[in-house]
């Protein structure tokens, strides 16, 4: 028969027939059947005549034959099968093995070369553990295995390394792989489980002796020596395709020697270690399953339609069991044992976290039995480190902040977290150097850290980590303190770690924004404490960072513990400032503009009795805001003609500032209220103070002024439809702030400036620059974003007009 002839009658054409009638092509065929497309070639071409029965149920599925065509063809399939096949391997020459017959001692009856469809080996002791027919997921995962099963690489046989945190289902996926590859393997699939979790893991020798056995070394030919049965073990496999599953191993010691040296075997490798030293392997890292899979999971263990009576309640299951295939299992086990339970009632109880850990148990199978399996492997540092850091606030924490809690020195602590990440119980930053933990792994750290640590122990670790922080956010916010920089700051005043601070603006800016959840809780820590000086002097630090990041909506917790703190010292002057920049970042960063005009009233009132005058009026500015955003625009504009004359009047560099302020806003409310020719005389006359210069004030502040007042000359020019002369002024402002790394101000700017390209007909130009401008307005959570989307809207109904 020709090749490529579909045998008459057998199995391969009736496979054949069967697929066109579908409709299907062999990839979707292949596809739906788990099977690869040469290995189904190769059946309907004849190649393989014998498919095993497995196979042919996997392909009567996807050709959803009925029970009477399934029968069919797994008859034709076993016509096809020999009917005598030996799998015990002969040991290499000069070694013992077990007597043969003459049927015994035939070769073993190979299907044609390249035919990945050959019965199982014979029985033996390393059997597969069985499959899970609810098996969810991994695709991907189980594909990039199938490549190296269909297409080894040159060089020695390939390794697969399966890693990832406990509970991830790595030993249920090499086990489903396994099955999914036998196939491809006819010499024999072999599992060995190494306990790497026990006191006592397996030794490289025992597994090597159990391993010669079941590929029919005779135990008197079997060497004593470790090194020699490892030797022997690569020269029984270096003729045979098999597939090897070694299970839980504990480090790359024990698995070294169990790996074959020659040939097209496949080594599949579980472990809770990263086995990172384990050289020249693939390494499948599993990840949490996506929301839809740990649904689908569920579904299947517990049903499709009772997970579609309670579709809400299986995604909140899947989210309170943080993704976590273990956890889900259990949750669907415990389910399914629970017919007549409502899947809302699960989610209510494993709402409340103190008892999501014991919830998340069906009989043997427990979440923080896994969890204390690597827990119990770590050094005492790592377990301390490990417990410790749940203490950290936000999603993630740095070395430093785990070696604060842990008592610990940096370098040890990162060590410590290193180890944590290749058992699997913190996940890095893909960037950074941070780490965080999985939900369910934070909750049983705060477990351990009740169990084991003191509440003094706990309250220590938890001050000293707050202090640090404190310092080192006072520290670093006074890089941007633009009002005293005698000379440009390079040395870490006041951080409590000199030869670790972050040095200049971007380090210190990278750290304060990485760090806020930390620092923030040490200012409440601080406050709780009765530590007002250190609440004040570090909310007066980040007075020049807040303009950078005004899209924070801390800055009012920050302002508000300042004026509070302040007026806890009875220092009046200072609440005045604190109640200022709080009426500010009610005004900017929350938009609650009936709070920012109270708050600008009170800080008023604190003003005029401690006789500020400058505070006096950035009070009466704030208000001046405040009454705009409020729709009271007459009110407002006389507001900060008020301001802007009252601070007029003070000799001070920081009046002159404060005037620059009231300035430009007095000029921006008279041009939306369609006076821009006005607005035009007022951001001029800004424009040549800022040109003149501040005594006392260094040229980077006066800079920033410098480039607010010309972006609002730009827009008056545009107001006053001079498009072509509003440009360069606007282009001017947006290049200063962006250089200044300042996005709330650059943004606005750039769709100011996009809006003038836009009259000026340069359509691209317009669209690149408005799309930017939307993208950024949107992440910064900027009310202009609704006018930049305007903008783009009218920019596409031009174009379809035109």
């Amino acid at each position: 028969m020709g090749t490529d002839t579909p045998a008459t009658g057998g199995f391969g054409e009736r496979l054949l027939r069967l697929r066109t009638a579908a409709g299907l092509s062999q990839e979707a065929l292949a596809h739906a059947a788990g099977v690869s497309v040469r290995a189904l070639s190769d059946m309907e071409r004849g190649r393989s005549r014998g498919p095993q029965r497995r196979t042919v149920e996997a392909l009567a599925a996807a050709l959803e034959l009925d029970e009477t065509g399934a029968v069919e063809l797994e008859r034709a399939a076993s016509l096809g099968r020999p009917r005598t096949r030996r799998t015990a391997a002969r040991p290499p020459a000069g070694t013992a093995g077990p007597a043969r017959t003459g049927a015994e001692s035939a070769p073993y009856d190979h299907e044609p070369a390249g035919a990945p469809e050959p019965e199982p080996a014979g029985h033996h002791p390393l059997a597969l553990p069985r499959d899970l027919s609810d098996f969810t997921a991994r695709g991907p995962a189980l594909a990039q295995l199938r490549a190296l099963a269909e297409r080894p690489e040159p060089g020695p046989p390939p390794t697969a390394v399966i890693s990832g945190q406990p509970g991830l289902g790595k030993t249920a996926f090499a086990v489903h792989a396994a099955h999914a590859l036998a196939p491809y393997f006819p010499d024999g699939q072999f599992h060995v489980d190494l306990r790497g979790m026990d006191p006592q893991p397996t030794l490289p020798r025992d597994a090597l002796a159990r391993l010669l056995h079941a590929l029919g070394v005779a135990g008197s030919a079997v060497p004593a020596a470790t090194e020699d049965r490892s030797g022997l073990l690569r020269s029984v496999l270096r003729d045979k395709r098999v597939l090897l599953l070694l299970d839980n191993a504990s480090d790359e010691e024990q698995v070294r020697p169990l790996l074959p040296g020659r040939g097209t075997s496949l080594t599949l490798v579980t472990s809770r270690q990263a086995l990172a030293g384990l050289e020249a392997v693939h390494r499948t890292e599993l990840a949490l399953l996506r929301r839809e899979e740990a649904v689908e999971l569920l579904s299947r263990i517990v049903g499709p339609d009772r997970v579609g009576r309670e579709g809400q309640a299986a995604r909140d299951l899947a989210e309170l069991c943080g993704h976590l295939p273990l956890a889900v299992r259990i949750a669907g086990q415990r389910l399914a044992a629970r017919p007549g339970e409502r899947i809302a009632k699960l989610v209510g109880q494993l709402a409340e976290q103190g008892d999501r850990l014991d919830t998340l148990r069906a009989g043997s199978l427990e979440v923080r039995a896994a969890f204390a399996l690597s827990y119990r492997q770590l050094s005492p540092q790592a377990r301390t480190v490990f417990r410790r850091s749940c203490l950290a606030a936000g999603p993630d924490f740095s070395p430093e902040t785990a070696a604060l809690l842990a008592g610990l020195p940096r370098r040890q602590a990162a060590r410590c977290a290193q180890d944590l990440t290749d058992a699997g119980l913190l996940q890095p930053h893909p960037t950074a150097d941070r780490y965080r933990f999985h939900d369910l792994l934070a909750l049983y750290a705060a477990e351990q850290l009740a169990e084991e640590d003191a509440p003094e122990e706990i309250a220590a670790a938890e001050d000293r980590a707050a202090r640090w922080a404190l310092r080192r956010a006072t520290a670093a916010a006074l890089h941007f303190d633009a009002d005293h920089p005698p000379v440009p700051r390079t040395a870490a005043d006041g951080d409590p770690d000199p030869a670790t601070a972050p040095i200049g603006p971007d380090r210190a800016h990278t750290w304060l924004e990485n760090e806020r959840a930390q620092w923030l809780r040490a200012l409440r820590r601080a406050q709780a404490a009765g530590d007002h000086r250190r609440v004040v002097d570090a909310a007066e630090a980040m007075h020049w960072f807040s303009d950078r990041t005004m899209h924070w909506e801390l800055w009012v917790e920050v302002f508000r513990r300042g004026a509070d703190s302040a007026r806890a010292l009875g220092s009046r002057r200072e609440e005045a400032v604190q109640l200022n920049y709080l009426a500010w970042a009610y005004n900017v960063c929350v938009y609650d503009h009936t709070a920012a005009l109270a708050t600008a009233r009170a800080a008023l009132d604190v003003a005029r009795e401690t006789g500020d005058e400058v505070q006096v009026g950035w009070a009466m500015g704030y208000a001046a805001g405040a009454l705009n955003r409020l729709g009271r625009t007459d009110e407002a504009i006389e507001e900060f003609r008020r301001a802007a004359d009252h601070l007029a009047g003070q000799g001070c560099a920081q009046s002159r500032l404060a005037e620059l302020t009231a300035l430009n806003l007095l000029g921006q409310l008279l041009r939306q209220s369609g006076r821009a020719a006005e607005a035009l005389a007022i951001h001029r006359r800004s424009e040549a103070r800022c040109r003149a210069g501040v005594p006392g004030k260094p040229q980077e502040v006066i800079g920033l002024y410098l480039a607010a007042s010309r972006q609002h000359i730009g827009n008056d020019l545009a107001a006053l439809g001079r498009w072509r002369e509003a440009e360069a002024p606007l282009s001017y402002a947006l290049g200063h702030f962006e250089a200044a790394r300042m996005p709330a101000w650059s943004e606005a700017a750039r769709l100011d400036l996009g809006i003038v390209l836009r009259h000026l007909g340069r359509r691209d130009e317009a669209r690149a620059t408005l799309t930017a401008a939307h993208q950024a307005l949107v992440r910064l959570n900027n009310p202009r974003q609704l006018e930049a989307a305007a903008e783009l809207h009218s920019l596409d109904g031009a174009g379809r007009a035109g």
